[in-house]
């Protein structure tokens, strides 16, 4: 008997494609393998980690009371999260009126200092998932707290960015979201990148497909989408007070996909260094990264424009300006 050769080993003499599609991210780390039931903490319950806590529960399933294997604990001790594969943080210091970005960025520091050795100490071989904002600058506060390979430190970043780039997209377009595929990358803020250049519908490439069909797109229009992007998250808090459905819907399809072992592709803050020549100091920014059980399992080797790469650029300019203020 011979054993069967991977499903990607499609390229000449057997190459494997997916080191051609994916560039692993530096400082890496496989963790063994384990067969214990899966278990999945939620650090901070307010209005982002219940959203987080309930879609889990539901997502392709029904509600907890139908689930008797499943065990729910609340508690403010960290030992109940002793042996959790995955860590979700959505804990942070609320911004007073009048307060600079730093000052609270230097408060939700001081708050993780204090968090994240815990989780560390009860789940050193867990994956560590930030949600809480500027989500960025936290992802990277947590890796350098933590001491975690970079795989196993991923932040919320885009994906949510993403999901509103591709329905506002597709309905431009008069079609459905899932056949679109595009991405915001960079920062989860004003900086962020939209990457047209990639954007397909159905698998078509839409703008050089509108290029051969001599159709004028103009700039401003695609501007205005990314915009709405950016601002659709302080419309919901203008008018509801703050955001968590649609951040517990993003973040419990992240949970999903690194407990499954989907291994899909989803924009997530990861350790950019050495990507699209973002090099110098650390950064945690967002690309299109494949996760699965060992966290972030590479970074796609997405084509950019030389526009978009110095947009990337800047964007994680932007974001290690607030990073160096912090002094860590």
């Amino acid at each position: 008997m011979h054993n069967s050769t991977s499903s990607s080993s499609l390229g000449p003499g057997g190459l494997d494609l997916s080191q051609v599609f994916f560039k692993p991210i530096s400082n890496t780390h496989q963790p063994s393998q384990t067969n214990h039931k899966t278990k999945i903490s939620v650090i901070g319950v307010g209005n982002v980690g219940m959203a987080i806590a309930q879609t889990i529960l539901t997502q392709d399933l029904h509600a907890a009371a139908f689930l008797p294997r499943t065990k729910i604990v609340a508690s403010v001790n960290y030992s109940v999260t002793s042996g959790s594969d995955l860590c979700i943080v959505t804990a942070g210091a609320r911004q007073n009126p009048g307060e600079s970005r730093l000052n609270l960025l230097q408060r939700n520091l001081a708050m993780y200092k204090g968090i994240v050795p815990e989780l560390v100490k009860y789940s050193p071989q867990c994956i560590l998932l930030i949600v809480s904002n500027p989500v960025d600058v936290l992802t990277y506060v947590v890796w350098k707290l933590s001491g975690f390979p970079a795989n196993r430190v991923i932040g919320s970043g885009t994906n949510l960015d993403s999901s509103r780039f591709r329905f506002l997209i597709a309905d431009h377009l008069d079609v459905n979201a899932q056949d679109v595929q595009a991405y915001i990358v960079g920062e989860h803020g004003d900086s962020s990148v939209a990457l047209w250049s990639s954007i397909s519908v159905g698998g078509i490439p839409l703008l050089s497909f509108l290029e051969r069909q001599q159709i004028a797109i103009e700039k401003e229009t695609l501007e205005n989408i990314h915009k709405k992007v950016v601002q659709s998250a302080y419309e919901v808090i203008n008018l509801k007070g703050y955001t968590s459905w649609a951040i517990g819907y993003s973040v419990a399809s992240l949970a999903y996909s690194i407990i499954r072992d989907q291994r899909k592709i989803h924009p997530v803050s990861v350790l950019a260094k050495d990507f699209y020549g973002i090099d110098g100091d650390d950064v945690f920014l967002s690309l299109p990264a494949q996760l699965g059980r060992s966290g972030v399992l590479g970074v796609t080797n997405v084509h950019l424009t030389d526009e978009e790469i110095q947009q990337l650029k800047y964007s994680a300019n932007t974001i290690l300006d607030v990073q160096n203020q912090l002094g860590i």
